[in-house]
């Protein structure tokens, strides 16, 4: 029996833990109760319409702090507003700012990961390591499959109880520390990824209702994020060792170490031919970023801040992937021909169809709610009421971290939670002074630290699945009870780490400081 399950019945830490579960359980029930995301955007765009009716009867208004004109709630249950929805229906879809950035970047990816790229190397960076340094190396190699999407969740989880059970560790001591990088570091990278444009277009859809043409990089939040990849993985190699391994103490389970296999001849050759390409690739971009007047500059003012290279940087993720993908493909041979290619592109669009449905509705209720005025009355309404309260920058930060964590309780989806918080709460923080990126970071932090103590996450069930392996008793109750020290860990230390960040002013990324001025004039 595994020291987790050690507890006599009747004891006081059984207690404890059955209250725990019911809690847990009672959660789980009312996340159930919440309907599939793309649903509740039709509820919110359908409530939208009603409340903006009433909105017009009573006469809600403001004055906007930017232009200092009238702003007046719009009613779109009217006949213009009905026109308005109907002419605008394709539009708002196909305008909608995350769509092409996320279907362009996971057609790169896609590549990269078809032709076995990405497992290649999650494989050789966790073999390759020193067993002192296994664990770090593990909760890194986390962190860093978040640039694939999803990958980490199938692959690199079942891989880290495989390896740890290999070198005679308990198996889920290292399922543990690879689900805590990939879940909880999840917005957490040294490379810009997918999530970052996604994100980064809802921001700027939101920054607009202030500001007009407020611009919003997938850079925004790099300088903070690649620092967060470092913390994140010395919080979780910590975590590992002083809390979650003593405590599930040795492995007397049934399950028999497997050999784990080295990379093939093919796969070798693959490697260096991608590695070949990765060095092409980064002296180009080298070539065009580093000299004043480089390619990829601006071309009037040779600024980085609004150059084509950071404009362009989903173009740029989409050819590395493609180039790398090729590369590697090709000489390991698991690409035969250019066909296989496109397949694997048409592969991962049949996997964007839940997004893409999800990105239809999100898209209608943005711009519902954009066509209403709502969005500014009740930011310029929500920040003088914070005003009134005369709180600090840092009890905002704290506040908008734990709002975020208790959505994430029962809604997964990172870019469903956004597309509803980011319309009121970005131009509400940004009246109040502080950035759309400073508002983004804060959520992606409160996103990512209880992923994987949430059942309603969509991977838990697959990751009790693989614990099951090694423990037949194991269930929800023994993940969450396992991952919760991360969890904690990560929300005060990540927090902490933002708000040093906060007080020394340090920009987020190119361009992106912790403040926002608004335009003179």
């Amino acid at each position: 029996m595994e020291n987790f399950n050690s507890e006599t019945p009747g004891s006081a830490a059984e207690s404890k833990q059955n209250f725990f579960y019911r809690i847990l359980n009672r959660i789980e029930r009312i996340g159930n109760a919440i309907p599939n995301p793309a649903l509740l955007f039709v509820a919110l765009a359908i409530l939208t319409l009603f409340l903006s009716a009433f909105a017009s009867w009573a006469g809600w208004s403001v004055t906007h702090p930017g232009t200092g004109e009238e702003v007046r709630a719009v009613n779109l249950l009217t006949v213009a507003g009905l026109h308005k929805i109907l002419t605008g229906l394709v539009t708002n879809f196909t305008g909608f700012a995350p769509l092409g950035v996320v279907l362009v970047a996971i057609l790169g990816i896609a590549v990269a990961e078809a032709s076995g790229l990405i497992s290649a190397v999650l494989r050789l960076l966790v073999l390759s390591s020193p067993k002192k340094l296994l664990t770090a190396v593990l909760v890194f190699a986390g962190v860093m499959s978040n640039l694939a999407s999803d990958v980490g969740y199938v692959l690199l989880i079942p891989l880290g109880a495989m390896i740890f059970l290999a070198v005679g560790r308990h198996p889920l001591v290292g399922l543990a520390a690879a689900f805590a990088g990939v879940s909880g570091g999840f917005s957490a990278n040294l490379l810009l990824g997918t999530t970052d444009a996604l994100l980064a277009g809802l921001t700027q859809e939101a920054a607009r209702i202030v500001h007009a043409g407020y611009t919003v990089t997938p850079a925004a939040n790099y300088y903070f994020m690649s620092a967060s990849a470092i913390l994140v993985t010395v919080l979780g190699t910590w975590i590992t060792e002083a809390v979650v391994a003593p405590r599930l103490g040795e492995y007397n389970g049934e399950a028999k170490p497997e050999n784990l296999e080295k990379l093939s001849p093919d796969e070798k050759r693959g490697m260096w031919f991608a590695l070949v390409a990765a060095l092409v690739f980064t002296a180009l971009i080298l070539w065009g970023t580093v000299p004043a007047n480089g390619f990829l500059r601006d071309p009037k003012t040779g600024s980085l801040l609004h150059s084509p290279f950071l404009s362009g940087i989903i173009s740029i993720i989409f050819f590395g992937g493609v180039l790398l993908g090729l590369a590697y493909g090709f000489a390991a041979k698991t690409f035969k021909s250019l066909d296989d290619v496109i397949k694997a592109m048409e592969d991962s669009m049949k996997t964007m169809a839940v997004y893409l449905v999800l990105a239809f509705f999100a898209a209608q209720f943005i711009a519902f709610f954009n066509w209403t005025n709502l969005g500014v009355i009740l930011a310029v309404n929500g920040a003088e009421f914070l005003r009134s309260l005369q709180l600090s920058g840092v009890v905002l930060i704290v506040a908008f971290v734990l709002l975020s964590i208790v959505l994430d309780l029962f809604i997964g989806s990172a870019s469903a939670k956004w597309a509803v918080m980011a319309p009121v709460f970005v131009p509400m923080l940004m009246l109040l002074g502080y950035s759309p990126e400073l508002t983004q970071a804060a959520y992606r932090i409160g996103d990512s630290v209880c992923n994987f103590v949430t059942p309603l996450m969509s991977y838990f069930p697959l990751v009790v699945a693989f614990a099951q392996k090694y423990d037949r008793q194991a269930g929800i109750g023994t993940i969450m009870a396992m991952m919760m020290p991360y969890s904690i860990a990560f929300f005060i230390g990540w927090t902490l780490f933002l708000i040093i960040w906060f007080w020394f002013g340090l920009p987020l990324g190119p361009g992106a400081g912790i403040y926002y001025q608004p335009p003179a004039g």
